[in-house]
């Protein structure tokens, strides 16, 4: 049996920062991750990049762990950091290059003392009086199980809570429809001068909220549109009404997030199988179109798809809070606020071509800490997008910063619960947000 004071189930951006949070303040930490590599969803599935660090005013809101690693980035020549967002859905976008955030997660996992297993999933648990007091884990290499006193839910899909018998919730309350699914694809040889010059000249053709007007100045990190040629050439077998694609780290190259897949059940594995069989499908037929109709693609070519179709919505966590789609549309302050995020409410239907979106305030919102608690599990906190939330809360902070920084909080509290000897739900929040303060949390404490 192999013990730990912090067992962390799932390497992607909540894992992972919690993981090295947990580390950091001395907890015996495990992180359990099933691919051969950390980073979750920007990695397994190329989500791509990172929406955003910022409020819509400019102010930055996610700091802390997510910044260091943002800094290492930069340092290695492996993303621009923050710059504008010419789509318009939020004030800044960080593209990054996922062959180097790979190690840097594994370099800053391992220096703040964590123990990592690669090809590992968490197969069974171990409950007893309301805790989770063992994990089995399993892979092609091994088996072995292990004892923690607080275990993090960093799957995703709160996996951890569900095999537990704790209570999750899925998809929309009327139907338990989540959001679509995507297989992103890295696209090589596009000319972007073609692109900004279609922009300028069909203004109309593209969303909304472009800042079609500040191309001169600013570099073209993404665009959404051209409705009329998706439209007239766009694939039928794809139910979208636009072409979504950022700009990469690489020049010429483009990340697409095109294809759609719906009404899939991600909790079920046939339902997820045929997902990445139609996912993979539609691939094609988007590079075709893009080839042929598009601006700037006439010479563009397919680097590569995602290990794993890009999985939006799954379970959420039934926690001790729920975050409400009215908390953070009036911007309500929270004493135990342990993150802010700064983007909009963003769905891809569940059902159909359109994306639903809604403006937020200026300054973001607050992401309180009963929403990393578990309601039944005495001892599991969940770090990143599975977080106790409404349908239409979780489409805003599903993006990977706001993850970071759930995860970076959840990790810490978790290691102070160990060394305290209580349960999470126990946990001093002031005491916990004093810690991340000192790790350069922006939380913004309200008076």
């Amino acid at each position: 049996m192999h013990e730990y004071d912090v067992v962390i189930v799932g390497g992607g951006p909540g894992g992972l920062n919690a993981a090295i949070a947990a580390g950091r303040l001395g907890a015996r930490t495990l992180l359990v991750e099933r691919y051969a590599f950390l980073g979750g969803m920007s990695t397994a599935a190329l989500v791509y990049p990172w929406m955003t660090f910022h409020d819509m005013q400019g102010q930055q809101i996610v700091r802390g762990i997510p910044q260091e690693i943002v800094d290492r980035l930069t340092a290695r020549g492996a993303s621009p950091g923050h710059l504008r967002d010419t789509v318009g859905f939020c004030h800044s976008v960080t593209p990054f290059d996922k062959e180097v955030f790979k190690q840097i997660a594994v370099e800053m996992v391992r220096e703040a003392g964590a123990d990592l297993l690669l090809h590992a999933l968490a197969a069974e648990t171990r409950v007893a009086a309301g805790k989770i007091d063992a994990v089995t884990v399993v892979g092609p290499y091994g088996r072995l199980q292990v004892r923690g006193d607080v275990f993090v839910d960093g799957t995703g899909d709160c996996g951890l809570v569900a095999m537990a018998g704790g209570s999750t919730l899925l998809g929309r309350p009327a139907d338990g429809k989540v959001q679509a699914m995507t297989m992103m694809m890295r696209v090589g040889g596009v000319d972007l001068d073609a692109v900004k010059a279609y922009m300028v000249a069909h203004p109309d053709e593209f969303w909304k909220d472009s800042r079609i007007d500040r191309l001169s100045e600013w570099p073209l990190t993404g665009v959404s549109g051209f409705f009329s040629l998706w439209e007239t050439y766009g694939p039928p077998e794809v139910p979208r009404d636009l072409v979504l694609f950022f700009a990469g780290v690489r020049p010429g190259e483009v990340h697409v997030n095109t294809t759609r897949v719906i009404d899939r059940d991600p909790t079920a594995i046939e339902a997820v199988t045929e997902a990445e069989i139609e996912g993979r499908a539609q691939v094609w037929p988007v590079l075709s179109f893009l080839q042929q109709h598009v601006p700037g693609f006439a010479n563009s070519y397919l680097v590569e798809t995602g290990p794993q179709i890009g999985i939006r919505e799954s379970r959420r966590l039934q926690g001790r809070r729920m975050l409400t789609t009215e908390d953070i549309t009036t911007g309500r302050r929270f004493e135990d606020v342990i993150a802010r995020n700064g983007y909009q409410i963003d769905i891809h239907d569940p059902e159909g071509k359109a994306l639903v979106s809604q403006e937020l305030l200026e300054s973001g919102y607050d992401i309180p800490y009963g929403a990393l608690v578990s309601s039944d599990l005495r001892n599991v906190l969940v770090a990143g997008r599975a977080i106790s939330c409404s349908v239409e809360a979780f489409a805003s902070l599903r993006t990977t910063p706001s993850c970071m920084a759930i995860g970076q909080a959840a990790g810490a509290a978790a290691a102070m619960a160990s060394a305290r000897g209580c349960a999470p739900g126990e946990l001093d929040v002031t005491a916990l947000q004093e810690a991340l303060l000192r790790q350069d949390v922006h939380l913004d404490l309200p008076q």
